[in-house]
């Protein structure tokens, strides 16, 4: 088994009494984009700085490619990082900038001078090595920055919230360009965030970390489709949320009574939930089927009808809340792209439903 090239073991940090990180593991393969999703506060920014050695592990083991590397000070530790601020130097023009590390190291001029002119290539920015920082637009200095790591061939990247001070279309574009960065160069990120998007849309592998704790570790797919816990289900997309007790349980097939009344089914992770137990089924807003008729939505697992209470337009991702005749129940529902509801207004009387496969169970504690 190839060896990976980051291996977090039972890695615990404690700042007085709190516990910040509390006895994660995980393992980087070579050559992954490998993010870390998680609120405010959870901990994340703590591990990356524990691999870059900028803080010592209250107990627990970093290896990169399999050699331990917690008694290496950061500046002799294969990683290099890339801040929120991207920390360029505006005395410096990009060429310095980006040859500022190799210098330390004492390389020639030629040699340094071919390595920044490559690294600017594989950023798609070539020739532009003798512009100032303050020429350069946001997703430029964001090129620059990483390049400027990327020359010192660190076995790992470590990317803090590279993109939280952009604005909102050019995070959107840097998304796509960090993902073709990191293949063009081959190499390992670790990436953090709180934005869930950013997650999903470049990572290989995401863990996803609550109260210094991983909750799940998975492929994005799988975190959005498949959650594992009622945190993940609730914090990676956008979800419904209808709390109730269980009447039914058979395998993983789950009946639950909500508080107004409603049966809905669904799928629970666990097996046999004991009747009565207190739960919440989590379902997309985009897995509910809209209908203008009962017999479109009849034949599925759950079904209701209500009146639309608002549009929540959103081009592509527009949605409609609606308010369950029977039970008072609000649901946000996507709104279908095919123009059959073209013009849907509040008051307006609809169908929907979707299937037990698509509601994901969790248990919340009592009777």
């Amino acid at each position: 088994m190839e060896t990976p090239d980051l291996s977090c073991i039972d890695l615990t940090k404690r700042f007085g009494d709190a516990v910040a990180v509390d006895n994660v593991s995980f393992e980087v393969p070579a050559g992954s984009f490998f993010s870390i999703l998680g609120p405010s506060g959870c901990g994340k920014t703590t591990i990356m700085r524990m691999i870059a050695g900028f803080l010592e592990p209250t107990s627990g083991d970093i290896q990169i490619k399999g050699q331990s590397v917690l008694n290496v000070p950061p500046n002799k530790r294969p990683v290099n990082m890339v801040f929120q601020h991207l920390a360029l130097f505006p005395m410096m023009n990009i060429a310095d900038n980006i040859g500022y590390g190799l210098r330390r190291q004492g390389l020639g001029k030629l040699e340094i001078e071919k390595k920044v002119d490559e690294a600017l290539d594989r950023i798609g920015l070539p020739g532009i090595g003798k512009r100032q920082v303050n020429e350069l637009s946001g997703g430029q200095k964001q090129r620059v920055a990483i390049a400027r790591c990327m020359v010192l061939e660190p076995d790992v990247l470590l990317l803090d919230e590279p993109l939280g001070a952009l604005d909102l279309k050019l995070r959107e574009q840097m998304k796509i360009e960090l993902k073709s960065l990191q293949h063009a160069f081959d190499t390992t990120f670790v990436y953090i965030t709180h934005d869930q998007s950013e997650a999903l849309v470049m990572s290989d592998s995401i863990a996803v970390m609550n109260a210094g704790q991983f909750e799940q570790v998975a492929g994005p797919e799988d975190l959005y489709y498949r959650p594992e816990t009622a945190f993940v289900a609730g914090f990676v997309g956008d979800a419904n949320i209808v709390k109730g007790q269980v009447v039914r349980s058979s395998g993983h097939d789950v009946e639950l009574r909500t508080e107004y009344g409603t049966h809905i089914k669904g799928v629970s992770k666990t097996r046999d939930m004991a009747a009565g137990r207190a739960a919440e089924i989590f379902v997309r807003p985009e897995a509910i089927r809209l209908a203008k008729s009962a017999d479109e939505v009849a034949e599925l697992d759950n079904f209701l009808s209500g009146k639309v209470e608002q549009t929540l337009f959103n081009g592509a991702a527009s949605r409609v809340l609606v308010k369950a005749d029977t039970s008072g129940e609000t649901i946000e529902v996507g709104l279908p792209q095919s123009g059959r509801f073209d013009g849907i207004r509040p008051g307006q009387e609809v169908h929907f439903g979707w299937s037990d496969k698509q509601s994901n169970v969790f248990e919340t504690g009592g009777l």
